[in-house]
């Protein structure tokens, strides 16, 4: 190679001076350049590129059904003092092929979004095809493919939308210019960072590949019943139905095997257990024809769920998981868990607000709880029940140990007060809080959606020990004597405890088994339409 004499580039009154060696042949630049203000040089490419917000400004008047992404491509290269991003020493980066490969992997993220213009990507990167593109577009594209991507796969649905469909969790906030420079040190981050995205959506992804599969290989087999004269099938029992559920019980992982027997033998009693199990129906051996029905709601109806749960991961703070104590309430599969330590001290069946009276999906922080609880009566439920009640009887208050409190009612405390005999406070707008019930019989209803809003704890009790435990100030004996319903007593919290109550129709345990739920408010189909009823244009 012979040595070029060195080369001076005249921009306003300073400038750069660089010193490269070069053959004719290897001078040809792969991509046309303009003449820009940022140089850089090896001793194989020269390569002159300019990216100020002039250009990003002509770059999105050629190029407008990416405009939505303008604000936060500036801000990445305000952040970048204006240095281009994509290309390393020879051509595009070895890191902006790898996030296209995964851009256009897309599909195992769960998402069916497609940027506009990515046929024009897609020349960046095909050796068979001559790219024409000036290397400021190739650049831009580049950037606004990331952007893209981040978008979709670390933010989802964003923030205002999220209030305007009910979900009052915590917002996530990320910042795409941190991200590109943690996965541009890290590339495998690409793959799993659970400092992006919540736990839960790895396992969620690991699922959807599986279930893809098994609609990929058809085992996904209809169960033949007559559905007019079905009877429920109990243990010991017979038949072609008997034979197809257990070959579905093998393929979603409730049987170790398919021994295709058409016995409903003991070995697929343990199978139908772990499959209610998932499904947070009640565990017993009887499979009604609500069951058939469930297991034969097509696979890509489940695979849709999952990919709708994935979204609502998106949404979610990584912090939360993290925290050394919290409450989580599930509506869907009406259930709470208290974390402490990262390890689960309670889980507890619950029941929810009605379809006209629906639990508002929220946090808070809970600060105390009240043993052996006044009720007092909302407004509107004196409106639209008690005044009628009392109308037509004129000692409901006194027989329902009831009593006018100021112009309002309450029900004193006792074993037959409506909150039970321990409510648990976080002040909230909604006026929703954890509580007790005398209602027990509700609990065995598999979709338990009774109440005005407020959550019904099974295990109250035991959640109040839990969460008094290490409190010496709270023994066993005083908690006791504070739940026997003669007066109400306040235990106010020394740490507040964050509660969040959200909504997820599909969950993945720890083991790697999957739950799904009834959604019981049709979110899912709200959220589906909003995803997913025009797919092939960006989010």
């Amino acid at each position: 190679m012979r040595n070029f004499t060195s080369l001076s580039v005249i921009i306003t009154v300073s400038f750069l001076l660089f010193s490269f060696e070069s053959s004719a042949k290897e001078s040809h630049v792969k991509y046309k350049v303009r003449e820009l203000e940022n140089v850089f040089a090896s001793n194989r490419y020269f390569f002159k590129a300019i990216v100020d917000a002039e250009s990003i400004g002509q770059f999105y008047k050629k190029y407008p059904n990416l405009k939505k992404y303008q604000n936060d491509v500036l801000d990445l290269y305000k952040k970048k003092e204006f240095k281009t991003i994509w290309y390393d020493d020879k051509s595009v980066s070895e890191f902006g092929a790898l996030l296209y490969h995964k851009v256009r992997l897309l599909n195992e993220q769960g998402i069916k979004a497609t940027m506009p213009y990515m046929n024009l990507v897609d020349d960046v990167f095909n050796e068979n095809v001559t790219n024409d593109l000036p290397q400021i577009d190739t650049e831009l594209l580049l950037s606004n493919m990331y952007v893209f991507y981040a978008s979709n796969v670390y933010s989802g649905v964003d923030p205002a939308t999220l209030k305007k469909i009910g979900w009052f969790l915590p917002a996530k906030s990320i910042s795409y210019s941190k991200i590109l420079d943690s996965l541009m040190v890290d590339p495998d981050r690409l793959n799993k960072d659970e400092t992006l995205l919540f736990g839960q959506y790895y396992k969620l992804r690991a699922v959807l590949k599986r279930y893809r599969n098994i609609e990929k290989n058809n085992q996904w087999t209809k169960i033949d019943i007559d559905s007019i004269n079905y009877k429920d099938l109990k243990p010991f029992d017979s038949g072609v139905a008997v034979k197809q559920i257990r070959q579905r019980l093998f393929v979603v992982g409730d049987l170790p095997q398919d021994s295709k027997r058409a016995v409903y033998d003991e070995e697929m009693m343990a199978g139908v257990l772990k499959y209610k199990k998932r499904y947070g129906l009640k565990l017993n051996y009887a499979i009604t024809r609500d069951h058939i029905n469930q297991m034969n709601e097509p696979i890509g109806n489940r695979i849709k769920t999952i990919m709708l749960n994935m979204e609502r991961c998106r949404w979610i703070p990584t912090a939360l998981a993290k925290a050394n104590e919290y409450v989580m309430v599930n509506i869907p599969s009406f259930r709470l868990i208290y974390v402490k330590n990262g390890k689960y001290e309670l889980v507890s069946d619950v029941f929810v607000g009605t379809r006209m009276t629906e639990t508002v999906i929220f946090s808070g922080n809970m600060d105390r709880i009240v043993f052996s609880p006044y009720w007092y009566v909302p407004q509107s439920i004196i409106k639209n029940e008690l005044k009628l009640k009392m109308a037509e009887d004129k000692n409901y208050l006194a027989d329902h140990n009831m009593e006018w409190n100021g112009g309002n009612v309450r029900q004193k405390p006792g074993p037959k007060n409506s909150l039970g005999l321990v409510k648990f406070m976080f002040p909230n707008p909604n006026d929703i809080y954890l509580h007790d019930t005398p209602a027990k019989s509700l609990f065995d209803f598999e979709k338990r959606i009774f109440s005005h809003g407020c959550i019904n704890v099974k295990e109250a009790k035991n959640l109040a020990l839990a969460i008094l435990k290490d409190n010496p100030d709270w023994p066993v004996d005083k908690i006791d004597k504070a739940m026997s319903g003669e007066k109400e007593t306040t235990c106010m919290l020394k740490t507040k405890i964050p509660i969040y109550i959200g909504y997820f129709t599909a969950w993945v345990t720890d083991d790697g088994e999957i739950g799904f739920y009834p959604d019981v408010y049709d979110r899912d189909k709200q959220l589906d339409k909003l995803l997913y009823s025009d797919s092939v244009v960006s989010k």
